[in-house]
């Protein structure tokens, strides 16, 4: 029994040595008594969402990583242009398996000329975290995505485009429509541009600023469409049809920010967080977008 345990616990430590994350799920189970499930055939998508370099696993129950990415159709040997990656939650999933792959990643986050500090503080994390370590991620190029930006990959080059929750990014910034041709151009004949979106209540005047962080599904087709995509299709696996929108400092009110106060302010800590962890994470629109065949 005491041998029994001893394997258990290297195990876990292996992979907490590997990097941040939780156990892989195979652990978990051999910890518990359970019959191990087989470990997943190291570069498929199950391989690189188990990873011990995953961020915040445990939000898979709410954002379904690997099955949205095959909704938008990521392959073996593709260019992916993962836009504004933040702290590089899918990042941690798509570049060990394009690395397994031959295939490539651009991040195209916040322009270094434009930056504030804190945007200037994630490119620096997310390039120590991924640039820095090619035998896990491989090679990861970062481009940058503003009004004034250039490529966020060289034209014609791409497969596929993520945009993960920062289309209300764009448009609170004021340069959606031009951001949106520029996926446009980087993208292949053929290539798909893949959105998961907060999704804004489809009645009532759009916001054109999204200041909660919710965009009606409409407006992301129609920003789309006016740069010349086609749509394909959409999926509901992120949806939470708990998330009513009702929320006083908007999307950020629910996990994972659990904002308690407005923006700039102290946090409340009188602030009652618990109705918002009880809904989880917002309601998403998931949508697969085509840049028509030449």
């Amino acid at each position: 029994m005491r041998v029994r345990f001893l394997l258990v616990v290297a195990t876990v430590l292996a992979a907490t040595a590997c990097g941040p994350g939780s156990v892989p799920p195979f652990a978990k189970a051999v910890a518990k008594g359970e019959k191990a499930a087989p470990a997943p055939a190291v570069g498929t998508l199950e391989w690189a969402a188990a990873g011990p370099w995953r961020l915040d696993p445990e939000r898979d129950r709410w954002r379904h990583p690997v099955q949205t990415l095959r909704f938008w159709g990521l392959g073996p040997g593709m260019t992916v242009v993962e836009i504004f990656p933040g702290r590089g939650w899918y990042t941690a999933v798509i570049a060990p398996y394009l690395a397994k792959n031959s295939g490539r990643l651009y991040a195209a986050t916040f322009s270094p000329l434009i930056a504030t500090p804190a945007q200037q503080e994630t490119i620096d994390r997310y390039a120590e975290r991924f640039i820095a370590h090619p035998e896990t991620f491989g090679s990861v190029t970062l481009t940058a995505l503003s009004p004034r930006a250039g490529d966020v990959a060289p034209p014609g080059s791409a497969d596929l485009v993520i945009v993960s929750r920062n289309v209300h990014t764009l448009m609170g910034e004021g340069y959606a429509e031009k951001a949106f041709a520029d996926f446009y151009r980087a993208l292949k004949p053929g290539g798909i541009l893949g959105i998961e979106q907060h999704r804004a209540s489809s009645t009532g005047v759009p916001d054109p600023q999204a200041t909660n962080g919710y965009v009606q599904e409409v407006v992301v087709k129609m920003l789309a469409q006016e740069a010349g995509f086609e749509f394909v299709g959409s999926s509901e696996i992120n949806a939470n049809p708990r998330d009513d929108r009702d929320h006083p400092f908007g999307v950020w009110t629910l996990p994972p920010t659990l904002r308690t106060a407005p923006l700039g302010e102290a946090p409340d800590r009188r602030f009652d967080t618990a109705p918002y962890r009880a809904i989880g994470e917002s309601d998403r629109m998931t949508l697969k977008f085509r840049k028509p065949a030449a």
